[in-house]
């Protein structure tokens, strides 16, 4: 027991070290080039004069619109369908609580090659409807033009209402349907039985879903990028990485933004966190979900079939476009082939990018299982100080914007900085795995507390009373009851990785260190067949991360949720 104190706060302490170094630090490299001046006087005129300035003001407000209504939109199509999901049995619903979560399993700017096809001026929509007769020939609406804002909204939420689905799931399940029950059988309405028993119970459920989708959507590049829309603050920090060894400007915005997201999680923390209830599980009660007549299976048939299809519909939009040799005015495209996916395969941009996904994403993965087996014994198994803070802290990752943590990583590894031989202008790989890392610690941690919560420590104290170390013992026993969970954590963070944006298209500045997502950026900028290879390469990427989510799905369930919780 003692060895296994010494060890626990020997990693603690590793731990603390590894985050103040990359969490911490750059957070707070960037809150000083926001706030302090070239005398090191504490100053507030570098935020003030972002308020002041019409242009940032614009970005900012126009980045807070975008999380409000991506939130919003999301919560309305994620509430009914976990409602749903939990209370009733219907034809179709295994497949569909796969089906559900497949918007997530490609980054929305991805996405937006399919939206920009359909909502296009010459695009899908006005087609068809100048073939059934509503636009005459050769006439078009800009769908897109001033209404790109509410393009983006709608995106994001189709590709992140899941978040919020898993949290609202996760938090519908552990309702015991006794105390429902007993509020009818007291005479209360279906409406004050919703507000007084079941909203508070999803309530902390509700909060880890608004927050995290609200600071995604909220801190979102790639979108913006993709919809050539430049009046967001993510957007204008991205743009200002060329002067970030002199202007402050792009330092006081990112410090804004950070503040926002803090603010964002406070709020929800104090109006929809709430605290735990103590609930019997399902399995305890003689309820369960209900069987419904073929109308009510109807409904809830259609309800997840409607939702999947025009959440998809973006991402099918892309499958067409990826074997498109030319699609201009026409419903469908004009001929389909097959040189996409060679050029795809075969080209001087993709292939590296492919390989460079992979390294960085598998190394960052590896580092991952090494430090979430790790964290989650000492969360789960351990009695020490200070466990609480870990926990805290490595969830953080999921409450800070990444565009705030890779603007810290340049800013930190700038001429002059303490990590100034990490500057990924040379060579970003290593920040990129650590990048990465930091980013997707969360989803191992997470998945290995749940398996550690699920396998009894009376297997690892019997291994110890024979004189097994606490490492045999954690090698022979604690690591094969818990491999299922740690293999979905582990599937779950790799694929995040191979498709993250925002330290990519930041941090990866040389084409031979380009990783997918900055390839397909790239793509999508050449003239000719250039969004048709970056649709080749999204389609591959989408494939990859399928089967991910879908194998996670298979051995976490309703668990799965619990992923994306802060």
């Amino acid at each position: 027991m003692k060895s296994r104190t010494i060890f626990s706060y020997g990693f603690l302490l590793l731990v603390f070290a590894c985050f103040s170094c990359f969490f911490f630090w750059p957070i707070l490299i960037v809150i000083k080039g926001g706030f302090l001046d070239a005398s090191n006087s504490f100053t507030f005129s570098y935020v003030a004069e972002v308020f002041r300035n019409p242009i940032y003001l614009d970005g900012l407000i126009n980045a807070l619109g975008l999380g409000a209504f991506t939130t919003l939109v999301s919560l309305i199509i994620a509430t009914p369908l976990a409602y749903v999901s939990d209370r009733y049995d219907f034809l179709g619903k295994k497949i569909f609580s796969t089906l559900i979560l497949l918007p997530i399993m490609l980054p929305p700017f991805v996405g937006a090659i399919g939206i920009r096809q359909i909502l296009g001026q010459y695009g899908v929509l006005n087609s068809f409807l100048e073939v059934v007769g509503i636009l005459q020939d050769g006439q078009t609406i800009d769908w897109l033009g001033e209404g790109r804002f509410w393009g983006m909204v709608v995106l994001s939420a189709l590709s992140l209402y899941p978040i919020m689905y898993l949290n609202l799931l996760a938090s519908f399940a552990q309702i015991d349907p006794a105390m429902e029950e007993a509020a009818s059988n007291l005479g209360a309405s279906r409406w004050k039985k919703f507000w007084n028993i079941t909203f508070p119970l999803v309530r902390p459920g509700m909060f880890a879903g608004c927050t995290i989708v609200f600071i995604w959507s909220f801190t979102e590049l790639g979108v913006p990028l993709v919809f050539d829309y430049d009046r967001v603050i993510s957007v204008q920090i991205f743009k200002g990485i060329k002067e970030i060894g002199g202007n402050p400007f792009p330092y006081a915005m990112v410090g804004i933004m950070l503040f926002v997201s803090a603010l964002a999680y406070l709020i929800g923390k104090k109006f929809l966190g709430g605290g735990a209830y103590a609930m019997m599980s399902k399995a305890s009660h003689a309820g369960g979900a209900k069987h419904l007549s073929w109308k009510g299976q109807t409904l809830c048939f259609s309800l997840f079939a409607g939702v999947t299809f025009v959440a998809l519909l973006p991402h099918l939009t892309l499958l067409l476009v990826s074997f498109s040799n030319g699609w201009f005015d026409t419903v469908f495209p004009e001929s389909l082939t097959l040189n996409n996916y060679r050029l795809a395969l075969g080209n001087g941009l993709t292939v590296p990018s492919i390989q460079n996904s992979l390294l960085y994403s598998s190394l960052a993965t590896l580092l991952n299982i090494a430090f979430g087996i790790a964290i989650a014994y000492i969360l789960v198994r351990s009695n020490i100080k200070g466990k609480q803070f870990l926990d805290v802290c490595v969830m953080l990752p999921l409450a800070v914007p990444g565009i705030v943590i890779a603007f810290g990583y340049l800013a930190m590894t700038q001429k002059g900085q303490l990590f100034e031989a990490l500057n990924p202008v040379q060579n970003p790989t290593l920040l990129l795995i650590i990048a990465y890392a930091v980013r997707k610690l969360p989803f191992v941690v997470r998945s290995a507390v749940a398996g550690l919560q699920q396998s009894s420590v009376v297997y690892e104290e019997a291994a110890q009373n024979m004189g097994c170390s606490p490492f045999k013992t954690a090698w022979k026993i604690t690591f094969p009851l818990i491999a299922a969970s740690l293999i979905a954590g582990g599937m779950l963070a790799f694929s995040q990785s191979m498709l993250e944006v925002s330290d990519s298209l930041m941090l990866a500045q040389k084409q031979e260190f380009y990783p997918i997502t900055k390839a397909i950026y790239e793509l999508l900028g050449f003239l000719g067949d250039g969004r048709f290879v970056a649709s080749a390469l999204g389609v591959w990427a989408m494939f990859f991360l399928a089967l991910t989510i879908f194998g996670a799905n298979r051995i976490l369930g309703k668990k799965l949720g619990s992923v994306f919780r802060i």
